[in-house]
């Protein structure tokens, strides 16, 4: 089934079509980083900013902190807004450092949708790396020259880092945090996810290669720039806003478990 057909079909009335589907596909986006072992318990945040502003303020969607991915679904997530207002009554509240390093992005980018951030092992050991992130494969080269960095502060509950954390992201779209994690933007949640996707295999990929001994063949500054640019325009069928196998990955966690889009 598709993501409107989701939308369409569990819609409660008091939502409009377009703010449904942005939670259907925000709840299969955190059943997603899940199922792919991306997740850190009960932590971490992923936000789509809604279409329509509630008392002339901004508003994004938000999982409700102690919520475990795998309970998440479209009617639970919560709406705040860019001042940090809960807008929903819920047992489970906004998470500080998701409202810290969330808003800051969606204050400043308006380019930008949806947001996901992890602490996954792989992206955390990368994020240790004083050289950070290799261009090793064709998947990770879409991240060549094209990922920010941004030192750690401690943990995220200092309003004063979002500065400086929305100056060391600039007009990327991908940040390793260091000694602290991963960070991507979407013009959707199924670009964001893709970029997450891949953000997290090149950090195993690295690693892995690292590990191994063996030495390292790095590409050069020319194979990797194409590449890279091969990834934004599109060539191979990535690069675009809808992600061409987001339905595919809806389907997989409509079988895995269909209540994500309730």
């Amino acid at each position: 089934m598709s993501v409107t057909a989701l939308a369409d079909d569990r819609r409660p009335a008091k939502y409009s079509e377009q703010e449904w589907r942005l939670r259907v596909e925000l709840a299969a986006c955190y059943r997603l980083v899940e199922h792919f072992g991306m997740a850190d318990l009960v932590y971490n945040h992923i936000t789509v900013r809604l279409p329509d502003p509630v008392d002339g303020k901004e508003v994004f969607l938000i999982n409700g902190f102690g919520r475990h991915y795998t309970e998440i679904t479209a009617s639970n997530l919560l709406r705040v807004d860019i001042d940090g207002k809960a807008l929903d009554q819920d047992d489970y509240p906004v998470n500080g450092p998701g409202y810290v390093i969330h808003s800051a992005i969606h204050r400043a980018r308006h380019d930008v949708a949806c947001i996901i951030h992890t602490h996954s092992r792989a992206g955390c050991g990368v994020a240790a790396l004083r050289d950070g992130l290799a261009p090793l494969d064709q998947q990770s080269m879409q991240f060549h020259r094209r990922i920010a960095y941004h030192d750690l502060e401690g943990i995220a509950t200092d309003l004063g880092e979002q500065e400086r954390l929305i100056a060391d992201l600039g007009g990327h779209n991908a940040m390793i945090l260091r000694n602290h994690g991963l960070l991507t933007c979407g013009r959707s949640v199924a670009e964001a996810f893709r970029r997450i996707y891949y953000l997290e295999r090149a950090c195993r990929l690295q690693l892995d290669v690292m590990a191994s001994g063996g030495a390292i063949a790095v590409p050069s500054e020319k194979v990797a720039e194409h590449t890279a640019r091969q990834w934004e325009e599109g060539s191979a069928g990535q690069g675009t806003v809808d992600a061409i196998e987001w339905p595919a990955l809806v389907r997989l966690m409509e079988k895995k478990d269909p209540s994500f889009a309730t």
